[in-house]
């Protein structure tokens, strides 16, 4: 793996300032995840579709007619997870596409993460000011 990162720094500095960018995003996703981490609240935002919001029909308990599903501050957790799986397992997966297919498709699937990884910390933006 060391070999891997040290080719991939001195041949191919585009997949390495990417895969610095995904792990830096991931970093801020975590520890903006874990500081937003309302414990002593009992329920809060935790999700937004307008499918199923109210429309006329039954009332679900854990949907308002915002769109906004409540939930548990546990379920919030799942933000800091997705950052922890985006930056280093995928990174990981990036190495391993560069040495069995080559620095292009190495390079989509970090691009790849990275939108995966700004769209997650935009809803829980949006999910932590809603709040």
């Amino acid at each position: 793996m060391k070999e891997t990162i040290a080719d991939i720094y001195r041949n191919h500095r585009r997949l390495f300032v990417l895969m610095v960018v995904l792990t830096v995003l991931a970093g801020f996703l975590l520890i903006f995840g874990l500081l937003n981490l309302k414990v002593s609240n009992t329920t809060m935002h935790v999700g937004y579709s307008d499918i199923g919001s109210y429309q006329g029909g039954d009332i679900d308990e854990t949907r308002g007619s915002s769109g906004y599903v409540s939930g548990r501050w546990v379920d919030m957790l799942t933000f800091p997870i997705l950052a922890v799986v985006l930056g280093v397992m995928h990174n990981l997966i990036a190495m391993k596409l560069y040495k069995k297919r080559g620095e292009a498709s190495a390079v989509a699937f970090v691009v790849i993460s990275i939108v995966v990884l700004a769209v997650g910390a935009l809803v829980l933006w949006r999910l932590t000011q809603e709040s």
